[in-house]
C-alpha cells in the first residue's frame, strides 16, 4: 500500500490557520490597527471600500520596516514581538504570534509600502495568495500603509458568507472602537467610501468615550480608581440612572487589550443590586493593569479570552472598587436628625384656631370625585398615556375560524418557525358579551366552551401592536404630532451607517427628525399618542434592535423595528383594565393574523380544558 499522509502546501496551511484569525473584514482591520499600534505610531488612518469588500486601507506614522523586515513580516511565525516561550508570559504587545499578516495575505492581495526613519527610501511589496508579486523601492512616508484587496478572492466560500455592507460595517466600527478606547493618546480616522466616520483626536480618556458614545454617555460617567498589589483597576462606570435594557457599551481591558469576561460583568452588576431595576444594565469601561505572568492570553487566536490567576480576588476588589464610585459621586440627600439650636418650625394643624398660627395658612382646594371617571378609558401605555393607534376589530363572524377545528387541528402558525399551537374547537365565548376576569393586572381570563381560556395581556397587545405598526411601514402612512420643545437624539458612529435605512421608515411610523450633523438629529415630531413617552429612549432602543438584528432584507428591518416599537407602547403588566377594555383586546387579538405567538415566539395564550379542570377538583 502507498502512504496516505503528506504534507500540504504553504498556500493551503496559511488559508486554513487564516480561517481562525481572518473571519471577515473586521478582522483584517483589528490585526492591521493593533500592528500600528505596536509600531508606535502617533496617526492611524482606516480606510475601507464596500466595508472592507474592495479594499481596506490602514496607514501609520509608526517606526516602519527595512526591506528585509518588510519581506519576512509575511511568513508564519515571523514576529518581532516574542523572542522564546517564555516572553508569552511578559507580553507588553498587542500582537505576537506572528500570524496576522501571514493570514491577510494568503486570503487577498496585499501592497505594503514602509520606510524607516532613517532611510531614505522606503520599499513596496506586492503579494496575492501568500505568493510575492514583486518588490522594488519606491518614495513612500515615514511608517507603513497596508492596503488589502479583494479579500477572500481564492476563497469564494467565505466570501459568500459574508453578510451585508451595513453588517460587515458595523463590525468594522465595533472592532475600531475596541482599539481606540484603549489609546486616547492617538489619533484615528477612519473613512468609508471617502465618507469620514470618526475623526478621534488624542485627548483624554473622558473625552475619547465621549467622542464615540456621544456627549451623554461623558456627563454619565463616575470614576473608578483603585491599585493593589494585585492589580490596578481604573477607568469609568455609569450613574444607575443610565441604566438601559440594551444596546450599553460594557467594555473590560487587560494591559491594554480588550476581553470578554462574564464573572467579572457579574462583579460589576452586583455593585449595582437595588439600585437599577431586574434586567437593567449600566455602560462601563474598566481597564486592568496586572503582571503579565498573572495573565494566559494565548488561549485563543481573536486574544479576547484571558485567564487571571488571582480571578477571585480581583472580583472582590472590582466589586468594591465599582461600589465606592457609586457611593462616592452619587448625590445622596441626608437626613439631619441634630435639631438643638435649630429654628422651631411649626407643623400645620386644621383643627386650630389660632389666628396668628398656622391654622391661616391658605387651605387645599376641596376635591370633587367624579363617580363616572375611569382612568383606564383608554388604551395606555405604561407611562399611563395613550396609545392612538386605529384599532382593528375582528371580522363579522370570526368564531367561525373554531368550527370544525378538533384537538389535533391547527389554526394559526407561528412567525419564527415553531412547531404551531393546537387549539381546540369549540373555544369562542359562551355568550355575545363575555365577562373577563383579569389576574394580578398580567392574564385575561374568559370562558370558552372547551374550558378556560387564559391570555397574557402584554404579549396580546404586542401582538397587535406589531401588526399595526407594520402595516404603516408597508403603506408609509401614519400621523405626526409636533412637539412644542424639540429634543436632540445622539447615534454613535457605529449606528450611523445604518440610518439612511432606518430613518425613512421612523419617519414612516411618524417620527420626523432633523440632522444636526456629527449623527445628532432634532426630535421636531412623533407619532400621535406618544405623548408622556421617553421618546428619545424609544428611538435610540429601535436604532439599536435595528443594528443588532440578523436579518439585512428590508422586510427583516420593518419587522424589527415594528417589534422595537411594539413592545415599548404595549399595555404593561401589571395595568389594571376594565372588563370592556379587556373585550376590546381580545376581538383585536384575534383579527390578527396568528392569535398564538408574539412575533419573537412566545405564547399568549393557552387553554384549561374543562375535564382537567374537573379532573383538579375531584
Amino acid at each position: 500500500m502507498t502512504d496516505v499522509i503528506q504534507l500540504l502546501p504553504d498556500s493551503v496551511a496559511n488559508q486554513i490557520a487564516a480561517g481562525e484569525v481572518i473571519q471577515r473584514p473586521a478582522s483584517v482591520i483589528k490585526e492591521l490597527v493593533e500592528n500600528a499600534v505596536d509600531a508606535g505610531a502617533h496617526t492611524v488612518n482606516v480606510l475601507v471600500v464596500d466595508a472592507g469588500r474592495t479594499s481596506i486601507q490602514v496607514i501609520d506614522d509608526g517606526c516602519g520596516m527595512s526591506e528585509t523586515d518588510a519581506r519576512l513580516a509575511f511568513e508564519r511565525h515571523a514576529t518581532s514581538k516574542i523572542r522564546k516561550a517564555d516572553d508569552l508570559f511578559a507580553l507588553h504587545t498587542m500582537g505576537f504570534r506572528g500570524e496576522a499578516l501571514p493570514s491577510i495575505v494568503a486570503v487577498s492581495q496585499v501592497e505594503l509600502r514602509t520606510r524607516r526613519q532613517d532611510d531614505e527610501i522606503g520599499t513596496c511589496l506586492m503579494l496575492s495568495g501568500s505568493r510575492v508579486e514583486s518588490q522594488e523601492p519606491c518614495s513612500c512616508a515615514v511608517g507603513s500603509s497596508f492596503l488589502v484587496s479583494n479579500l477572500f478572492f481564492n476563497v469564494p466560500a467565505r466570501r459568500k458568507f459574508l453578510k451585508t455592507n451595513a453588517t460587515e460595517l458595523n463590525n468594522i466600527l465595533t472592532a475600531f472602537e475596541r482599539i481606540v478606547l484603549v489609546y486616547p493618546d492617538i489619533n484615528f480616522t477612519l473613512h468609508s467610501n471617502g465618507q469620514e466616520l470618526m475623526n478621534l483626536r488624542a485627548g483624554s480618556l473622558r473625552q475619547r468615550i465621549s467622542d464615540v458614545y456621544g456627549r451623554r454617555y461623558g456627563q454619565e460617567l463616575l470614576p473608578v480608581s483603585v491599585e493593589t498589589v494585585m492589580s490596578k483597576i481604573s477607568g469609568f462606570v455609569a450613574k444607575p440612572e443610565a441604566a438601559r435594557k440594551k444596546g450599553v457599551a460594557e467594555y473590560f481591558f487587560v494591559n491594554g487589550r480588550f476581553m470578554k469576561h462574564p464573572y467579572f460583568h457579574k462583579a460589576v452588576q452586583q455593585a449595582y443590586d437595588r439600585l437599577i431595576p431586574t434586567g437593567m444594565h449600566v455602560p462601563y469601561f474598566i481597564y486592568f493593569e496586572v503582571s503579565p505572568a498573572d495573565i494566559d492570553v494565548n488561549i485563543h487566536p481573536t486574544k479576547t479570552e484571558i485567564k487571571f490567576e488571582n480571578e477571585q480576588a480581583i472580583w472582590q476588589i472590582l466589586t468594591a472598587a465599582v461600589k465606592d464610585a457609586i457611593g462616592q459621586f452619587c448625590e445622596i440627600p441626608q437626613i439631619d436628625f441634630d435639631i438643638e439650636g435649630k429654628p422651631d418650625i411649626p407643623v400645620y394643624n386644621p383643627t386650630s384656631s389660632d389666628v396668628h398660627g398656622p391654622s391661616m395658612m391658605p387651605t387645599a382646594p376641596r376635591t370633587v370625585s367624579n363617580p363616572a371617571y375611569n382612568p383606564f378609558s383608554d388604551r395606555r401605555s405604561e407611562k399611563g398615556v395613550a396609545i392612538s393607534f386605529s384599532p382593528k376589530k375582528a371580522p363579522n363572524g370570526w368564531e367561525q375560524l373554531y368550527d370544525g377545528v378538533g384537538r389535533e387541528d391547527t389554526l394559526f402558525a407561528p412567525d419564527l418557525g415553531q412547531e404551531p399551537v393546537a387549539v381546540p374547537h369549540s373555544s369562542l365565548p359562551e355568550d355575545k358579551s363575555p365577562v373577563h376576569y383579569q389576574y394580578k393586572g398580567r392574564y385575561i381570563m374568559t370562558a370558552v366552551k372547551s374550558g378556560l381560556m387564559i391570555i397574557d395581556q402584554y404579549r396580546a397587545d404586542v401582538r397587535i401592536r406589531y401588526e399595526q405598526c407594520l402595516a404603516q411601514l408597508q403603506a408609509r402612512s401614519s400621523e405626526t404630532q409636533q412637539v412644542l420643545f424639540p429634543e436632540v437624539v445622539q447615534f454613535r458612529a457605529s449606528e450611523q451607517p445604518l440610518l439612511e435605512r432606518i430613518l425613512p421608515r421612523l419617519s414612516a411610523i411618524g417620527f420626523e427628525l432633523t440632522d444636526l450633523g456629527q449623527g445628532s438629529y432634532a426630535v421636531n415630531g412623533i407619532p400621535t399618542g406618544l405623548d408622556g413617552l421617553n421618546y428619545v429612549q424609544l428611538i435610540h432602543d429601535m436604532v439599536d434592535d435595528a443594528v443588532n438584528s440578523a436579518g439585512d432584507t428590508m422586510d427583516d428591518l420593518n419587522r424589527t423595528l415594528a417589534l422595537s416599537m411594539a413592545r415599548h407602547v404595549a399595555i404593561p403588566q401589571g395595568q389594571v383594565l376594565s372588563n370592556d377594555e379587556m373585550e376590546n383586546l381580545v376581538n383585536e387579538l384575534f383579527a390578527c393574523t396568528n392569535v398564538n405567538y408574539t412575533p419573537d415566539g412566545k405564547a399568549i395564550l393557552a387553554i384549561l380544558p374543562q375535564q382537567d379542570i374537573e379532573k383538579l377538583l375531584g
